[in-house]
């Protein structure tokens, strides 16, 4: 590759999606690290965006978003449904995607999984603050002032959703999985499937079998992190997506 070409990679927009039931601000402590290139969307639903008022697919929120995204190719980062949607767009949009990075991402959960995610959808549609609250616990340690705050800027943003729009994105979130599954090895960015260690819903397993279905993916779990990497290991994170952009994405 000629020097011009991979400085237009390296100075690319770098586009982050974020997971279900949030908005742009989780990445408040990872964008400023690429400067103007970061460009944080609210997926369709969520944040500033219109509330989802019928049942969507996961090609719907995909359509949307790279509607929205800037024009040409771009770093694209998923984390969680965000990682769903970014991992159809380049698989049926290769031209728009330089790298893919998933973050606390999901791959063809297990019947144990899939059971586990339908009963807290249901959760979710009859009791949706105690929803909110078992989320924010899954989510995050317990220990500590900062994580006290964490949890508490957390909530906030999940109790402001609208309950229906929610649900509709969150029923994507649950069956996504199954429906991006057989797209994945026709991905050719380079990826890297990064996740907490301690994560129990997007597992390091589930980084593990992104890697065997997209060709050119590296892995990387960290130690003692459960889900929100954004929020949780920032500095880690972004170590690992600048390594992705600049060309040198490696297993741990």
């Amino acid at each position: 590759m000629s020097i011009a070409p991979q400085r237009a990679v390296q100075e690319a927009p770098v586009v982050f999606l974020h997971g279900v039931g949030l908005d742009h601000t989780v990445w408040d402590k990872v964008g400023p690290s690429f400067g103007d290139r970061a460009v944080a969307l609210d997926l369709p639903g969520h944040g500033a965006q219109p509330p989802l008022t019928h049942e969507v697919s996961l090609a719907d929120l995909a359509g949307d978003v790279l509607r929205r995204m800037p024009e040409g190719p771009v770093h694209l980062v998923g984390f969680s449904l965000g990682a769903l949607i970014a991992q159809y767009i380049a698989a049926h949009h290769p031209d728009r995607v330089l790298t893919l990075a998933c973050v606390s991402a999901v791959c063809e959960r297990t019947q144990e999984e899939a059971d586990a995610v339908r009963q807290r959808f249901e959760l979710a549609r009859t009791d949706f603050h105690e929803s909110m609250r078992r989320a924010v616990d899954r989510w995050f340690p317990t220990n500590g002032p900062a994580a006290e705050t964490e949890r508490v800027a957390t909530r906030e943003v999940l109790l402001a959703n609208n309950v229906e729009s929610y649900l509709y994105a969150y029923r994507v979130f649950a069956t996504g999985d199954r429906e991006v599954a057989a797209a994945l090895p026709k991905i050719a960015a380079p990826t890297l499937a990064i996740t907490g260690e301690l994560d129990p819903g997007s597992t390091p397993q589930m980084s593990y079998r992104l890697q065997r279905l997209i060709p050119r993916c590296a892995v990387r779990v960290l130690p003692g992190v459960r889900h929100m990497l954004p929020v949780e290991a920032p500095d880690q994170l972004t170590e690992s997506l600048t390594t992705l952009i600049q060309g040198g994405a490696h297993d741990d």
